[in-house]
């Protein structure tokens, strides 16, 4: 029987992504909580002093409360899987996956699950087949309006509403910033829900749906990360049976990608009242604004306990 109290817990944040200043952010609240279960507990930079320092001190187990690709694009859990230190989240094969938002995607369409319809565009076959032979095409076979993203990146960097053909050159060069492949969507108009997903060994529950209304209409960074920028409603001001679709669409995106332990699925509601799957997020915030904590404390569970019973879940795996 695992105590949890015996144990001790590395916090990796930090990180050299764009997420860098949000994921130590994150890492200072999830170290609290930890702290506040009675865990021994304590916060590493994902730099070059990490692999030493898990050679000479091991800990029992690993949270990443890293953003970006360094928490995110299954790397890291790559090379802690390296030096047998279990960890809290998806595996480096799922995070992989789900990382990248059109093999995401492809995964989320080839189970059924329902998401807008897109296309992916590297930054050479944009300048190789003529970037306004390529934008036409994509303005005539996805129409108006558009979302531009990166396909690997989170926190909304990069990411633009575009609603005239004119403006679509624009996000994209706005979004090669920050990614050499660009993932153009169509642009769905509807309610922006987030479902947080736990599975404290009894199987993944979905916990109260958070639904996002930014105040100048888009999530964007600064959207969620400045106070007063955007409200929240825990749960979701949704009809029950919607709100059921929603919970379980974001169940069934959450298996198709082969997830573990805790993560985020963004949801789109359209008029129609269908959910339609946006992305998810392996590495969820939790910061003052971040979404999977709201939902936490609307479900009625303490942070520090979930995290510490999914911490003695990773422990667990490694047996």
């Amino acid at each position: 029987m695992i105590n949890a109290m015996e144990l001790r817990v590395l916090v990796l944040a930090g990180g050299l992504s764009y997420e860098r200043d949000v994921s130590l952010r994150s890492g200072r609240r999830v170290l609290d909580a930890l702290r506040s279960a009675g865990l021994t507990a304590e916060l590493h930079d994902a730099d070059v002093s990490l692999l030493p320092s898990l050679q000479a001190d091991p800990p029992d187990a690993v949270v990443i409360a890293l953003h970006g690709a360094t928490g995110e694009d299954g790397s890291l859990r790559g090379v802690l899987d390296l030096c047998e230190v279990p960890y809290v989240g998806a595996s480096s094969v799922a995070a992989r996956t789900a990382w990248d938002k059109p093999s995401a995607k492809s995964r989320l369409r080839e189970a059924g699950i329902p998401t807008p319809d897109w296309v992916a565009l590297p930054h050479d076959r944009f300048s190789e087949l003529g970037a306004v032979a390529v934008l036409d095409r994509i303005v005539s076979r996805l129409g108006l309006p558009l979302m531009v993203k990166p396909a690997q990146g989170g926190s909304g960097l990069g990411a633009a509403v575009v609603k005239e053909a004119a403006d679509l050159p624009a996000a994209m060069v706005g979004c090669f910033a920050y990614d050499s492949t660009a993932l153009v969507e169509q642009f769905v108009t509807g309610t922006n829900v987030a479902v947080s997903i736990i599975d404290l060994g009894t199987g993944p529950q979905a916990l109260p749906i958070v639904e996002i209304v930014p105040r100048d209409g888009v999530y964007d960074y600064a959207a969620r990360y400045t106070a007063g920028l955007t409200t929240w409603h825990v749960p979701a001001r949704l009809d029950e049976t919607v709100a059921a679709k929603v919970s379980s669409t974001a169940l069934a995106a959450y298996q198709a990608l082969g997830l573990r332990d805790l993560s985020r699925i963004d949801v789109i509601v359209g008029e129609d009242g269908e959910p339609l799957v946006l992305g998810c997020n392996v590495s969820p915030g939790m910061t003052e604004t971040s979404l999977l904590p709201l939902a936490v404390q609307s479900a009625g569970v303490d942070l520090g306990a979930m995290l510490s019973a999914l911490v003695e879940r990773a422990v667990a795996r490694k047996g």
